[in-house]
């Protein structure tokens, strides 16, 4: 499978403890629900978490992806599709092709239609599919977002890469310190709707309050919908309108990589500081030609893996999504749900010249 063995992943946590960012889990004890609602953290109807219940077999698992051609989320998806095969299920993906807003409820209707024992989404928007989501959870199809939130009462678990408000204000840190805390800077999002971008944003705003980035203004949030071209497009634009920019910050692994390559063959070149989220192997070639020197990322291949064993643990009745509740997770450990039916994956991990190459996703 997709997933380091456990030794491996050991070895990778180790080499990458020193440059992670400061980000802690939350460790309670087990707990049940003890009320019923209609979706988020309090699961439909009145039942109870059984933590000794074992892993059902058979279990049918449906990835949703914000689009189905989105590089970082296949890398994703393909390892939950394996980590189901580990515990005697079956997974798939399907998805659109772009990420609009409207664009996942079609493919909802259908793996309701399925009798999907469990829909697990990256949303495009927070709300726009939370329609056929409710219909789903009252089918008993458990729903499990992860990446990118939908609103709290449409799902019962949302796995989160790491801390919303840490990921925004590290990136706002990171660059502020490649830029001396002076200058313009942007931001080069996915989508205007997409939930975990929006969220970062409004935390690399409230940053940018803190009187360190008093020499620091953001000019413009540029939006490249998570399609290449236009991200490219867009990054070039945000150069002709600002040519003074400083510095860009792209908290998506399709505007990051993008965004390198219009800077990697332009005259800014080592003068404007390109940050976010990226994965290694997009990476590398910009890190190692001096076109960034840095960015950060969790391992997706690890998100996958957790957001799989999370839906499965939630069909079998292991948990039912209420805060305090264990689970394990494979390979991974045992994990906590949070408030809101939140599960945090872990600490990103900067990547550099200096430890980019122990990486392979």
């Amino acid at each position: 499978m997709m997933l380091r063995n456990a030794a491996g992943r050991r070895a990778v946590a180790t080499a990458a403890t020193a440059v992670c960012l400061a980000l802690s889990l939350t460790a309670c004890s087990g707990t049940t629900k003890d009320s019923a609602g209609d979706g988020g953290a309090k699961a439909t109807g009145s039942a109870k978490a059984d933590p000794d219940a074992p892993l059902k077999k058979g279990l049918k698992l449906a990835f949703l992806p914000k689009q189905i051609n989105n590089p970082y989320e296949k890398i994703l998806d393909e390892a939950g599709i394996a980590a189901a095969k580990e515990y005697g299920g079956t997974g798939k993906e399907v998805g659109p092709s772009d990420a609009n807003a409207s664009s996942q409820v079609s493919y909802i209707n259908t793996l309701i239609q399925q009798r999907q024992d469990a829909i697990l989404i990256a949303a495009n928007d927070p709300n726009a599919v939370c329609g056929p989501l409710k219909q789903a959870m009252k089918k008993d199809i458990k729903v499990v977002a992860y990446d990118s939130d939908t609103a709290k009462d449409c799902r019962q678990l949302f796995i989160n890469q790491a801390g919303s408000e840490q990921i925004g204000r590290s990136l706002v840190q990171h660059l502020a310190e490649q830029i001396g805390h002076k200058g313009k800077i942007a931001i080069l999002s996915a989508t205007q709707n997409a939930t975990n971008q929006n969220t970062w944003i409004e935390y690399m705003k409230e940053e940018l309050k803190l009187p360190a980035y008093k020499d620091m203004e953001l000019v413009k949030v540029a939006y490249g919908d998570d399609a290449d071209q236009k991200s490219f497009q867009q990054t070039q634009g945000l150069l002709q309108a600002y040519p003074d920019l400083k510095g860009i910050i792209s908290p998506t692994t399709v505007g990051i990589a993008a965004a390198a390559r219009y800077l990697g063959d332009s005259s800014y070149k080592g003068k404007v500081v390109l940050n976010g989220l990226g994965t290694p192997n997009q990476m590398r070639a910009y890190v190692k030609n001096g076109t960034v020197e840095q960015f950060s990322l969790w391992n997706p291949e690890e998100l996958g893996y957790l957001t799989s064993y999370a839906a499965a643990a939630l069909a079998s009745g292991q948990i039912t999504g209420a805060e305090g509740e264990t689970f394990t997770a494979g390979e991974l450990g045992e994990y906590t749900v949070g408030k809101d039916g939140e599960v945090i994956l872990g600490e990103p991990t900067v990547f550099d010249a200096k430890n980019i190459d122990r990486f392979d996703f």
